[in-house]
């Protein structure tokens, strides 16, 4: 049964949750942040294990593209990975891997690695217009009130928000001077409170709420899209959400349906449940962390950040957005987002001029 009745509208009544679903996804940070349960390490076998595969890529010099478990070979590690992403995918939803050596690595090296690495989680999918397979968080100076702007491209927080992929993965190469904590919350959590302290907020969140593509338009698309906050589906619960671009989509198309004052009203309560420590939980990222992220129950965002003077020293991140054979099914109202519903072939950004690309530039 889906979430919503899709044929070009979205006019059905809503299939609500049956109430509070807890499971090992309903965490409180303020819990783990006692814990470290969270964070796996690499051992020096696994370690080495990336070395010798980097090493056989360069050698036979294969590309980024050719990248996958059957070239990028890893005994153990490899089996490891795929455990830590059911792990991810039906337990708490994230995890940080902990040990990637990018010390000894060039960035081109890294993002070889990463991408192996990524390669046992997922297909991978572009994460903006121009086809990046291999993202990049960093400040490149871009201001945020121009349209087509991302908060990744600039040093400003980001607020609490899912990506368009099944798996977003970030590997950090450097750190900021100061600032740039990374904070993930549970939606399970966020939608258990809110059917117990709101449910008339609750409910209104199962409404499809207009986003803004901030310019990056499938062929034959509208610039915005249509999808309910929470989607309750083949018993599991699925959440997408970015206010800012609910906001913006209110801003910028008139066309778009105007909200009404429950559903902005719920918006602002989910986004202080967020902003709760008591509900998320707070990392600060050390130089060779992965952190793997189930956007369907995991919403995360970034504090402000002041950068190094040194351009070679400034915070970077390498980012992989990822779609895993494994994924859970996902209703018919994601289609316009997500391109595809099929696990393993979904999500990502696509617009008539994307071009699938690696790139080692964060321009």
């Amino acid at each position: 049964m889906s979430n919503l009745a899709y044929n070009g509208e979205f006019d059905a009544e809503p299939v609500l949750s049956p109430g509070k679903i807890g499971g090992p996804g309903a965490w409180r940070g303020s819990k783990l942040q006692k814990s470290d349960a969270w964070i796996e390490h690499l051992n020096e076998t696994e370690i080495a294990e990336i070395d010798a595969a980097i090493r056989a890529h360069v050698e036979q010099d294969l590309s980024m593209a050719d990248i996958r478990p059957e070239t990028f070979v890893l005994p153990t590690l490899g089996p490891r990975l795929k455990k830590i992403l059911n792990d991810v995918v039906e337990g708490r939803g994230f995890v940080l891997l902990r040990g990637f050596p990018v010390d000894r690595y060039s960035v081109t090296e890294a993002a070889i690695g990463y991408l192996g690495l990524g390669s046992y989680c997922g297909a991978f999918r572009p994460s903006n217009a121009k086809g990046h397979l291999l993202g990049h968080v960093k400040d490149i100076g871009l201001d945020i009130k121009q349209p087509t702007t991302r908060y990744y491209q600039t040093n400003r927080g980001l607020e609490f928000h899912t990506d368009s992929v099944d798996i977003v993965g970030l590997l950090c190469l450097k750190t900021a001077k100061s600032g740039g904590a990374s904070r993930i919350v549970s939606s399970v959590t966020l939608h258990d409170v809110m059917y117990e302290k709101r449910p008339d907020l609750w409910r209104a969140l199962f409404n499809a709420y207009p986003t803004d593509r901030r310019g990056e338009i499938p062929p034959g698309m509208k610039p915005w899209f249509d999808v309910p906050v929470f989607n309750w589906y083949e018993g599991k619960l699925t959440t997408i959400y970015v206010g800012q671009y609910i906001r913006s989509a209110q801003e910028l198309f008139p066309e778009a349906r105007r909200l009404t004052d429950v559903e902005v009203e719920a918006m602002e309560y989910l986004d202080t449940l967020c902003n709760d420590p008591e509900y998320y939980l707070s990392m600060d990222f050390l130089p060779g962390d992965i952190q793997l992220l189930h956007n369907h129950q995991i919403l995360h965002s970034r504090t402000d950040y002041e950068d190094w003077p040194d351009v070679e020293e400034r915070r970077h991140l390498l980012r992989l957005w990822l779609a895993p054979e494994s994924g859970r099914p996902l209703p018919p109202v994601f289609e316009p987002r997500y391109g595809k519903l099929t696990p393993g072939n979904r999500g990502g950004i696509f617009t008539e001029s994307t071009k699938l690309t690696f790139s080692v530039s964060p321009v």
